[in-house]
C-alpha cells in the first residue's frame, strides 16, 4: 500500500495555503488595466494631447475650405464646378462617388467632438485642482486676451459651425430660403446678400480668428515642442495663421456686401 511522504504532505501544504491566498475574501480584486491610449487619456497631459492633435486635423481643415472657397473670386463656374467635384470626384475612381467626403467628414466630425470633450474634460480637472484663486491680480491680467477667452470664442465657433451647415450644406429653408443644391456660388451671394447673416458671419470669423491664434500658439507647448529661443517663430506663426484664415473668411461677406460678387 502506498504510503505519503513527508515533502507530499508539505507540498499539499504549500497549495492549499496558496489556493486560499488566492481567494482571500479580504484582498481587492484585480483590476483589468486599459489600453495606454485611454490610460493616457485619463491623465491631463493626455487630454492636452487630443487638443492639439485634433487642433491641428481642423487647422489643416479650416485652411483647406479656405483655399477652396477662394474660387468664389473666379466666378460661379470655378466654384460650382469644385464644389461638384468634392461631392462626386474626390478619391473616385478608387472609392465611390461621395465616399471620400463621407469619410472626411466623419473623420473632421470626430476630431471637433474630442476636441471640445477634451477641453471640458481638461477644464474641470483644472478647477478641481485648483483649490483658491490666482494669488495676485496681475496674475490673470497676464494671461493672453486669447487665452481668457477660448471657452466663449469656443461656444461661439460651436455655433457658427452648426449654422454653417445649415446655411451651406443642408439647406434649411429658415436659415437659407433660397437655397439651390450645388449652386454654391448663388447659394453664397443669395446668404450673404443679408446685412445680419453677413454680420453674423463676420463676428464668428472674429471669434475663430482668436481661439486659433491661441491654438495655434498653446499646441507646441501640449505636444512638448516648446523652445524659449523659438517663441518669437510660434507667435509669428500663431498670429499668421490666425490673420490668414480670418480675413480671408471675412472677405466673402463683405465682397457680397459691397458688389464685388453677386
Amino acid at each position: 500500500m502506498p504510503t505519503t511522504s513527508d515533502a507530499d504532505v508539505t507540498s499539499r501544504g504549500h497549495a492549499a495555503k496558496a489556493s486560499t491566498e488566492d481567494h482571500d475574501p479580504t484582498k481587492p480584486a484585480p483590476t483589468r488595466q486599459r489600453p495606454f491610449l485611454l490610460e493616457l487619456y485619463g491623465t491631463a497631459v493626455g487630454k492636452k494631447y487630443a487638443m492639439a492633435i485634433t487642433g491641428i486635423v481642423l487647422m489643416g481643415y479650416v485652411l483647406a475650405h479656405l483655399l477652396g472657397n477662394l474660387k468664389l473670386y473666379l466666378g460661379a463656374a470655378s466654384i460650382d464646378s469644385y464644389g461638384l467635384w468634392l461631392r462626386e470626384s474626390l478619391g473616385y475612381p478608387i472609392l465611390p462617388h461621395t465616399a471620400t467626403l463621407w469619410i472626411m467628414r466623419i473623420g473632421l466630425l470626430a476630431a471637433f467632438v474630442l476636441h471640445i470633450v477634451a477641453a471640458y474634460q481638461l477644464t474641470v480637472m483644472n478647477k478641481r485642482a485648483r483649490t483658491v484663486g490666482y494669488s495676485a491680480k496681475r496674475d490673470y491680467q497676464a494671461a493672453d486676451f486669447a487665452a481668457r477667452t477660448m471657452r466663449w470664442t469656443g461656444v461661439i465657433v460651436l455655433l457658427f459651425v452648426i449654422y454653417h451647415l445649415a446655411d451651406f450644406t443642408w439647406g434649411v429653408e429658415v436659415v437659407n430660403p433660397d437655397f439651390e443644391h450645388g449652386a454654391v456660388y448663388a447659394n453664397v451671394v443669395a446668404s450673404f446678400s443679408r446685412p445680419g447673416v453677413a454680420a453674423w458671419y463676420i463676428l464668428a470669423n472674429l471669434a475663430l480668428g482668436v481661439h486659433l491664434y491661441h491654438g495655434a500658439w498653446s499646441l507646441f507647448q501640449s505636444m512638448g515642442w516648446n523652445n524659449r529661443g523659438l517663441n518669437h517663430l510660434r507667435r509669428g506663426f500663431a498670429t499668421g495663421f490666425a490673420v490668414l484664415i480670418t480675413v480671408g473668411n471675412i472677405s466673402f461677406p463683405i465682397a457680397v456686401l459691397t458688389g464685388i460678387v453677386g
